[in-house]
């Protein structure tokens, strides 16, 4: 499937950011801000069911891995210096940087696994069947929004398709990187639900780097958009050498 692409930016390094349920590329709006600023071409997806990208009669990680693939592949020259995914689209961007490659991975409270039992079959129901949130319940749930932020969530809820919950009806899928393709960062919430203390401690083991963002809940990049910027831009300049000039 060929999803809506959103290209900005001219730089000479290229970005791939993939977000997450019920979200859409415009989550991204600050962080796009800042990477074209240091000379990056951003490319930013809407996944299917999401944004404006069409909804699919069936959907998977492995399908909406796919549907990323097939829609870069004529926007992208080659594989992407940086590949950044949040909660969904971070399980997303694990699959497609092991297929499409990429200089460096960055993972956002990635979905690397799902709560077990009641609590995940609750929250499963509570996606499926809770009304969309007003503005006052998003500022609630989100106290370190701003206006900004808590506009557009409500904008991309209206254009969300409720049955991608459906794609984790199954959750053997959902598992953190099995090797290491790249440099890679994972910055999780302080209290994440998604990944768990056995998969922090493997990661770190196969290489990856792994960061708490204190005080910070699911959309960290959202809750303290300076330190998650600190946190990427730092090991960025550590892990990933910049491109040597081609001399002619």
């Amino acid at each position: 499937m060929r999803l809506a692409v959103h290209v900005s930016g001219a730089g000479d390094r290229t970005a791939v950011l993939i977000h997450g349920m019920m979200s859409d590329h415009r989550a991204w709006h600050r962080v796009s801000a800042e990477l074209r600023d240091v000379g990056y071409r951003v490319v930013a997806v809407d996944l299917a069911g999401h944004g404006v990208s069409p909804r699919s009669r069936r959907y998977s990680p492995r399908g909406w891995a796919d549907d990323v693939i097939e829609s870069l592949e004529p926007v992208l020259a080659g594989p992407p210096d940086l590949i950044m995914g949040h909660s969904l689209g971070g399980l997303v961007a694990s699959l497609v940087a092991d297929r499409f490659g990429s200089r460096a991975a960055v993972y956002v409270d990635p979905a690397f696994a799902f709560p077990r039992g009641v609590r995940g079959v609750a929250l499963k129901v509570m996606f499926t069947l809770a009304p969309r949130p007003s503005a006052w319940m998003l500022r609630k749930l989100n106290p370190r929004w701003d206006d900004d932020d808590v506009a557009l969530e409500r904008a991309t809820l209206r254009l969300w398709d409720k049955r991608t919950i459906l794609g984790f009806v199954n959750t053997r899928s959902l598992r953190s990187p099995r090797s290491l393709v790249a440099p890679s960062l994972v910055i999780l919430a302080e209290r994440s639900l998604l990944v768990s203390a056995r998969d922090v401690a493997r990661m770190r083991r196969d290489g990856m780097t792994v960061q708490v963002m204190r005080g910070a809940g699911h959309t960290v990049f959202r809750d303290d958009h300076v330190g998650f910027m600190d946190a990427v831009n730092g090991w960025l300049a550590q892990h990933v050498p910049a491109r040597t000039p081609v001399v002619e």
